[in-house]
């Protein structure tokens, strides 16, 4: 399907930064873009000066140089993507936390963008016409099954778990799981979301059948995210119908 930013320029990159490969997109609003984590010392020494202030700061928070790098790369790649979409440099993408400390575009409001990670990747969602929530998993994460069942599953959900195949089982709750926190962080809630009263259709495709305020079937779309083998990826947009929020609070 074709992407709403299908037209975007291309910013400078230092010498070594691997730009972001976009993917297809699963819907015509929304792109997707897939990151590696990882360069050198000197083009990560390069990139941070497309970080503001802030984010400079708290990249010198983490407690190694293996996670500075990866916090440094994920951010500058989010600002050149965003500086694809607005057509600026990647140090002029005004980044800001709304009320609720999720990150948005301070000057865009009609542009939403998301971002999960898993060791040294990451997928970045960008939309026009929702807020939207991305998450990723490495198809062979191992889980307590039994545990995270109990603790984030409906009681519908673990009825219609696989019988009698522990692996099967282990990748419904996976793929439940990123369905269920691309939702929560579309709607700002992260971790404090209910969720184990989001119920989630799978059969043919993921679907929110029901849940708690703000949490309407008709007010969300699930889509399967085309990321690489050995992943996976969901993407969840919030139309909400009563106007309740804006883009990015």
């Amino acid at each position: 399907m074709g992407s709403a930013f299908a037209n975007v320029t291309s910013a400078a990159e230092p010498a070594g930064f691997v730009a972001p490969e976009p993917l297809p997109s699963p819907s015509a609003a929304v792109s997707l873009w897939w990151c590696a984590l990882v360069c050198s010392a000197g083009t990560a020494a390069a990139i941070t000066n497309w970080l503001s202030s802030d984010e400079r700061a708290r990249m010198q928070r983490f407690g190694s140089e293996a996670l500075r790098t990866r916090y440094g790369v994920g951010r500058a790649s989010l600002r050149w993507v965003l500086a694809q979409t607005l057509d600026v440099a990647p140090h002029d993408v005004a980044i800001e936390r709304g009320p609720r400390g999720r990150l948005r575009l301070a000057d865009a409001a009609d542009i939403d963008f998301n971002v999960s990670h898993t060791a040294d990747v990451a997928l970045i969602g960008v939309s026009r016409d929702a807020r939207i929530g991305v998450d990723l998993e490495r198809e062979d994460r191992t889980i307590h099954s039994a545990g995270l069942a109990r603790r984030i599953l409906t009681d519908r959900e673990r009825a219609a778990l696989p019988p009698d195949d522990d692996d099967a089982v282990r990748r419904r709750i996976l793929r439940l799981w990123t369905c269920k926190e691309a939702l929560a962080k579309a709607t700002g809630d992260a971790m404090s979301a209910p969720f184990g009263r989001i119920d989630i259709e799978t059969d043919p495709a993921p679907t929110l059948a029901g849940g708690p305020t703000p949490y309407h079937a008709r007010d969300f779309s699930l889509l399967v995210a085309p990321v690489p083998a050995g992943y996976l990826g969901t993407v969840a947009l919030w139309h909400p119908r009563n106007g309740a929020t804006q883009m990015g609070s």
